[in-house]
Formats: C-alpha cells, structure tokens, sequence
C-alpha cells in the first residue's frame, strides 16, 4: 500500500515480522517452557492472593499432563477446558501441549445443549470443569453417554489462593463431585514427575475456539502453535512491551483476546497475568489497585463497565498505561469519555477468532483518526505481515474509500475449521479469510469497520449501518450502551430499532433520544424508537448481541 510510504511512523508498523522469531518461541507450548526453563520463580499467575510462579505452573502441567496419559489420552487428543479466568484454563492449556494433545476452549457461560453439542463436535476424550458447573451443567452432559468424555477433572474457583474470598462471588465450593477427579489431588499425586512432550510444529492444532454461531452452528477454529506464537509477539512488539509489564485479565480466557493478549503473552514476556475469576467490576477495580497492571485488552463495554462502576479512587488507574480494546467498535465519544477516566487512551485492535486475535491495530501512542463523513473511529492498519484487501461480493478489490468486505491473509489466519472442508473453502478460499465484516480504508491507509454484512438494514431501499447510528446515540449525554437493529415494518419493509441503556444518574426518555438522533443524521437513518433497557444482552466477552435484541423486537412485531 503505497500511502504508507511518506508517512514513516505507519512504515514502522509495516516493516515485518516481530523480531526474535526463534524455536524457542515458534510454537505456544514453546513460550511457556521457555519462561519455565529461563525464569522458573518469576511470577506466572496472580489470582487474588495467591502466585504462582512458573516454574510451578509447569509442574503442574506435567502432573495433569501424566494422568491423562495415564488415562489413555494420546497424541491428537483433546481436552475441553469448561472453567472461568481461573490459573486451571492455563494449566490445563499446557498439560493438554504436554500430553500431545490439543485443548478445546469452552464459554463458561454454556448450558447443558451448547456444552453437548462442543464436546460431541470437538470429540474431546477429556474435561477439566469447574466443580460448579460439574455439578450444574456438565454432569447431565457426560451422563448422557452422547460424548467421547473418559476422563473428568474437577477444580474449585478457589483453588490457587491461600483463603477463602468473597472476591470469588458465589463460586466458592471446594467439593469435589462424584465422578470426578479433584485437580489439586493430582498435582500433589503426580508432584515432580516430569513429563516429556513431544514438541509440536508450528502447523499442529494447538486450540479449537468455536465461532459464536451467529449464521448457524459454531464452527471449531483451528488456532495453531504457530497462529498463536506469532500473534503474542505482535501484541508485544506492536506496543512495545517488556518484561516490567503485568497483564491484567480483563478478557476471558476462552476467548480469543484473552488466549493471545492475556494467556499467551505474559509467558513470552514472562510477566505476570492478574486474574479474578469472574469479570466484576467491583473486583477488578480491586485488583488492578493490588497488583498495578499495565497493559490490557478487552471489550469496551468492560472498560464502560469500570468507568462507571463507582469504586474506584483516585490514583487507582494509573498503572495502567498501555490499554487497547476489541471485540466491538468504539465510539468517538465514548473513547473521549473513557481516556478521562483513566487517563489514557483507549487504543482500537481489531480481529477474529480465525485471526488469531489482530489483524488491524492502533499503533501504541497514536491516536486513530475519525472518517469525517461516516464518524467512524478507524480501528488501526494491518499488523505485521499481514494483508488485508475490501473486496466486492466476487471477491474483486475496490478503490480507497469503497465499501466491501475486509479479506486477511497472514501468518496468523487459521488453516481452517474442524471438520468443516465446505466452510473452510468458503471462509478461507486460498488461504485468505473472508471475514464477513464491512468497511473501507482511507487514502492514509486507516481500516474503518462499518458493520457486519449481515447487520445490515434495508429501509425502503436505503443502507443503514447499525453501527453508524450507534455512534450518533453514544453522543447522548445520557447514553451509556447502545445497540441497533433493523425490525420488519410495513411501509419500509425494515425499520431502525434502538435499544439503550443510560448511564448512572442520568435520565432520558425514548422520544428524547428520538429527537436527538433526528437532530443528526439523514431522515431514513434515525431510529423511529428507542427501548431504554436496564442492561443489554451481551455475550461472556462483552460485545452486545443485536441478534437477541432483533428476535425480541420481531417477535413482538
């Protein structure tokens, strides 16, 4: 992209691959050895009260990686991993590596038919859950004898500290359920049996993250060693982090933000990961006045979430220097809102789970320029080695400024789906993901995201973006999260539906909100109503679901 050329602080970004590619650090289970081998006292783990440091971390690895061996679990295995932000997702990430397997990441939040419907795909032959959601969820599933499940390992959520927390908020059960075998128990069992793993390629499935399902069942992305390798060392050398960094857990583990940004990248800085278990506002607040993070990544509707939470004080923040976010656009506003509250900028990062987490990024200490026309906030330029085309419906380029779907290709784009050669060829044809989300680039080289193709509203033959009219709505004062979607109409065929939910202390009313958009934007984008909800539905990584609210207000239609 020749726009990059006269601009040298963008060139940087796009000068190449992170620095120190080596076999230390080609594959994931490589970058935990190796902070293991070179820094085994150095902190891995901080949750609440307790360490844990990484030579311990892979000890324990080794001692869940040698009683699934001694289960039967062999090489090409693979063990779902059913817990919160807890140190046993990162135990049993490696012990999976370890046995010469590989790990499934499963939402926390699944109920008994979406955990069924994982682990029959997956064919996972081993579980490690929470003893909670054992006993509420999981227990009803491997009863059911539908999966390939031998092997169960049950942990508590206060397993890793030293005391009993109220921080856990409700989780606190040390039970071990029948059937099940207590992790703690095969720690201490298996305490310094070393095992020896067979060293995975950078090609090897490392994780299967399933896509969320919007466009029918989730899909298992096969996220490599080498995918999540190369895109830890992006998030560290895109912001120039270093080993007096600390990494608090905002994103959860499961997910592809927090599998890269958190999980992967504390080891190859060999760095601490702060984790609460649970995102709680509250809680975080609490840790991050503890342990004085540095960096984070994570939705911005946690970053709302803490903003307005009420419990900070001042000073609390200010460790924090280094903040970005993904998973759902940034409003101009609420990024202006944001950066007063903690005193830095909230840098746009933008990816996929079959990306691995970025492909676009903010560069660190630059401030992502607004479209003048759509008041877009860009969401940054590819990162290194990484290219990405707008393309029309057939797959051709289009010029600067057109709208078309972002295609990516890069080292860190996944090979494909598991067991899914149609939706491989038709997602990634050649290596290059369609991603399904629309936007455009500027004469600079900035990515804008406008929507998702899908989102799209037809009113009376006119384009809406929700996400245009969302950013118009989180210019309200009022406004605290919004979310826009198109309802069937009529007259207009669809109709702009707004749901909104308002900040602490403030009050508005629909027509309010109604009138103010009016005010803004051409007469067949503004919303004709707005629904002012308590809260918005939401995912477990943050981002609003516009599909339950679209089926909700279709119903009542």
């Amino acid at each position: 992209m020749s726009a990059y050329t006269d601009r040298p602080w963008l060139a940087r970004y796009r000068a190449g691959t992170p620095t120190d590619i080596t076999a230390e650090n080609a594959s994931a289970l490589q970058i935990f050895m190796s902070a293991a081998a070179h820094a085994p006292d150095a902190p891995a783990i901080k949750y609440f009260d307790g360490v844990l440091t990484y030579g311990e971390l892979d000890a324990a690895a080794d001692a869940l990686a040698g009683a699934l061996r001694a289960d039967g679990f062999t090489a090409g295995d693979r063990l779902a991993v059913y817990v919160q932000n807890n140190p046993a997702f990162v135990i049993g990430l490696l012990a999976a590596w370890k046995a010469g397997g590989s790990a499934v990441a499963v939402n926390p939040m699944n109920r008994q038919r979406e955990l069924a419907y994982l682990l029959e795909d997956s064919g996972a032959t081993a579980l490690l859950t929470l003893n909670t959601l054992y006993d509420e969820v999981a227990a009803e599933v491997i009863a059911g004898g539908t999966t390939a499940v031998r092997t169960v390992i049950s942990v508590s959520a206060l397993d890793g500290q030293s005391r009993d927390d109220d921080r856990v908020l409700g989780d606190q059960s040390a039970d071990v359920p029948v059937g099940t075998r207590a992790l703690s128990a095969i720690i201490a069992e298996h305490d310094g049996t070393p095992v020896t793993p067979t060293a995975p390629s950078a090609d090897d499935l490392a994780v299967l993250t399933y896509t969320s399902g919007t466009t029918g069942k989730p899909k298992g992305a096969l996220n490599t060693h080498g995918n999540l390798a190369f895109n830890a060392q992006t998030y560290r050398d895109w912001i120039g982090l270093t080993g007096e960094d600390v990494v608090l857990g905002v994103a959860p583990l499961f997910h592809i933000t927090g599998l890269v940004g958190h999980v992967m990248l504390a080891p190859l800085l060999r760095i601490p990961l702060v984790l609460t278990h649970r995102f709680a506002p509250a809680v975080m607040v609490d840790a991050v006045r503890e342990h004085r993070p540095t960096f984070t990544v994570g939705a911005i509707t946690a970053y709302i979430a803490l903003a307005d939470s009420g419990g900070a004080r001042p000073g609390d923040f200010d460790s924090l220097r280094a903040l970005y976010s993904g998973g759902a656009p940034i409003a101009p506003a609420v990024a202006d809102r944001l950066e007063s509250v903690f005193g830095a900028y909230i840098h746009n990062i933008y990816g996929l789970t079959e990306t691995n987490s970025p492909s676009h990024a903010v560069p660190f200490g630059v401030r992502a320029p607004v479209d003048g026309e759509s008041g877009a906030l860009s969401v940054g330029v590819p990162v290194f080695n990484t290219v990405v085309r707008v393309v029309d419906d057939d797959g051709e380029d289009l010029p600067v400024g057109a709208i078309g779907e972002f295609a990516t290709s890069g080292p860190q784009v996944v090979p494909g789906y598991w067991n899914r050669p149609d939706a491989t060829a038709e997602s990634i044809p050649g290596g290059e993901l369609r991603t399904g989300d629309v936007g455009f680039m500027d004469s600079d080289g900035w990515f804008y995201l406008v929507d998702r193709k899908k989102d799209m509203i037809n009113a009376s033959g006119y384009k809406v973006w929700p996400r245009e009219v969302e950013d118009v709505l989180y210019g309200h004062p009022a406004v605290a999260e919004a979310a826009v979607v198109g309802v069937p109409d009529e007259y207009r065929g669809e109709t702009v539906k707004a749901f909104v939910s308002l900040q602490p202390g403030k009050a508005a009313t629909g027509e309010e909100i109604v009138e103010f958009c009016k005010s803004q934007m051409a007469a067949y984008k503004y919303p004709r109503s707005v629904e002012i909800l308590d809260e918005l539905p939401k995912t477990a990584t943050g981002k609003v679901l516009r599909r339950t609210l679209r089926d909700q207000a279709a119903a009542r239609a």
